[in-house]
């Protein structure tokens, strides 16, 4: 990632290229310029002082270079942003009123997303702006990466157990915590399968019942029907009074049409169609007489039916609609039964799992928190060592690897200790600014200006490991020169060959070492001051490090020791940068 450029109040561009760039000008003009306008850009209070009287708003572009898949993209991305190309941007409008606007890749944001991003993005260290690594959990993770394998592997370990064991742990709270219910449901399942298996219902029983029943139950008026229709159809010769059946009409009919069929073939067809009728109709009478037969009205079969209905209809009322959705409960049922009563096995199983869990869990957090605290040690004298460059000979820099007690922690090294995924240590950076004085947290061990340079010597320590790949610095080097100012600019360049450096200074030694250099001027008519931004070219260079030094920008005393600078930095660079401490193993 690379912050490209940077569109702040009166509408100037400032051009922001990879490596160390430094900004200079009248005092106050380049942090106004820069180091508030990225604060803005990234999220930070918004003022509406910044506005220009008479104007209405205030907006800060800013167009930011980063790989599609780098985290912060994807957050932007999950926002509904779109990438230009590789480059995605960013704008942050402030009203005369105080009101407050984002946008990232064109798409309207909360403001807070622009400080999301920042930790991802942009390292800010000034005298207000020293947040991103005086977090404990910055510091850590800063550390992690400082360390190196002996670190990482055993923290991936330990990362993977600690995924399962929450697994583990959720589900048997979720088992223990929900006993009552658990059983209070084996239960209702147990008397609904006891119910079931009592009846013993037949798949398609109920149907059947009930046909048996309506036909049970009508058995008299089904048989008179039969009966009244097979006499209809034919006449019993010794019960028939005078009368006439179907079967005879027929008979007598087809007789008649057979008489004379020969004379025409239509007529014919005619009398072999009665034939057939005559033999259904006698077919349909036998079988008339056979079911009047069989029609039994048996009240003691009715009502063995009628029980057995109701009692199926009890069923269904609690677990289907008809008997085959309650068969169907029932298997389910089943299923469900057999692992709740399970589930005492189950708890067993899964508290043996939890304690293995739970010893290897400890085991690789005592092997992550000794790699940490061999990488502290190495960090702090690499800081310490950088400190005394910086014009803070007597400053040590420790680093406090902690644990939390908790009776429910882990045991490690004889301690119970409270453990999260990142294991069970509290990472903090410590200052002892001078001999006597107790090592204390970097945002109550020093001043301002302190603060910067034991940040510097931090991010150099660091370079390589910490994935941010901006800083800013502004007045970075306040309280400081001759030899000192050199060693703060030196550094600076050795951090910018692993990153975007920006550097606000009003000191000449440092700003000799930096790749490109602006210069904010400002302007005015009488009624209204104008800020603009112009990149030097290096004669330019020249005048502005003799202004820098001597106030004359032709002095020519000014503009030789401007150039012994500018080789002398040159020089620096060259030869590569000192090693700032060795990292992991």
């Amino acid at each position: 990632m690379r912050i490209q450029g940077l569109g702040v109040i009166d509408d100037a561009v400032v051009e922001l290229a990879s490596g160390f760039t430094v900004v200079t000008g009248e005092t106050g003009a380049g942090k106004t310029m820069v180091v508030t306008g990225l604060g803005l850009l990234f999220g930070g209070r918004a003022d509406a002082g910044l506005v220009r009287t008479g104007k209405g708003r205030a907006v800060v572009e800013g167009r930011v270079r980063l790989a599609a898949d780098a985290p912060a993209a994807v957050r932007a991305a999950d926002a509904g942003a779109d990438l230009d190309e590789d480059a995605l941007l960013l704008t942050r409008t402030l009203s005369a009123e105080g009101r407050s606007r984002a946008h990232v890749g064109g798409r309207s944001v909360p403001v807070g997303l622009l400080a999301d991003l920042a930790d991802e993005l942009i390292a800010v260290h000034g005298q207000t702006d020293q947040q991103r690594l005086l977090r404990p959990s910055r510091q850590r993770a800063s550390l992690d990466r400082y360390a190196g394998e002996a670190v990482a592997k055993p923290l991936a370990s330990y990362g993977r157990v600690y995924k399962r064991l929450r697994q583990v742990a959720a589900e048997l709270e979720t088992i223990t915590t929900r006993a009552r219910e658990r059983a209070q449901e084996a239960d209702l399942l147990r008397f609904g399968l006891g119910e079931i298996e009592a009846l013993a219902p037949l798949p398609g029983e109920d149907t059947e019942l009930a046909a048996e029943a309506e036909r049970l139950g009508h058995a008299d008026a089904l048989r008179t029907a039969a009966t009244t229709a097979h006499e209809a159809l034919i006449l019993d010769p010794e019960t028939a009074v005078e009368g006439v059946d179907a079967t005879t009409l027929i008979g007598a009919a087809r007789r008649a049409v057979e008489a004379v069929s020969g004379h025409d073939p239509a007529l014919a067809a005619l009398a072999e169609r009665l034939g057939e009728v005559g033999y259904l109709v006698a077919d349909v009478a036998t079988e008339l007489a056979s079911y009047a037969a069989g029609v039994d009205a048996d009240p003691v079969r009715l009502a063995v039916a009628e029980e057995r209905r109701a009692a199926l209809s009890g069923l269904t009322r609690k677990y289907g609609s008809d008997i085959a959705e309650v068969l169907a409960w029932a298997e389910r049922s089943a299923l469900r039964l057999a692992e709740l009563d399970g589930d005492d096995d189950r708890v067993g199983e899964l508290a043996e799992e939890r304690d293995a869990l739970r010893a290897e869990l400890a085991e690789l957090a005592g092997e992550v928190s000794q790699a940490r605290k061999a990488a502290a040690d190495r960090f702090a004298e690499a800081v310490t060592s950088e400190l005394s460059a910086l014009a803070m000979p007597h400053a040590r820099v420790t680093v406090a690897v902690t644990g939390v007690e908790d009776p429910d922690g882990l045991a490690v090294d004889g301690r119970l200790l409270a453990y999260g995924p990142s294991g069970v240590d509290e990472v903090e950076l410590l200052l002892a600014p001078h001999p006597g004085a107790p090592p204390r947290p970097l945002n109550k061990g020093a001043s301002g200006g302190e603060l910067s340079r034991v940040m510097l010597a931090v991010e150099v320590v660091f370079a390589g490991a910490d994935p941010v790949p901006t800083f800013v610095f502004d007045e970075v080097d306040q309280g400081v020169g001759g030899k000192a100012a050199v060693e703060v600019g030196r550094r600076l360049a050795m951090l910018a060959r692993n990153a975007q450096v920006i550097v606000v200074t009003h000191l000449p030694q440092v700003a000799a070492f930096a790749d490109r250099h602006l210069v904010v001027e400002k302007s005015h008519d009488g009624t209204v001051t104008r800020s603009g931004v112009v990149a030097l070219d290096d004669d330019a260079r020249v005048r502005e490090l003799s202004r820098m030094l001597a106030g004359l920008e032709d002095s020519e005393l000014g503009r030789a020791h401007a150039e012994e600078l500018l080789d002398t930095a040159a020089q620096a660079k060259a030869a590569g940068p000192a090693k700032a401490g060795k990292r992991g193993k």
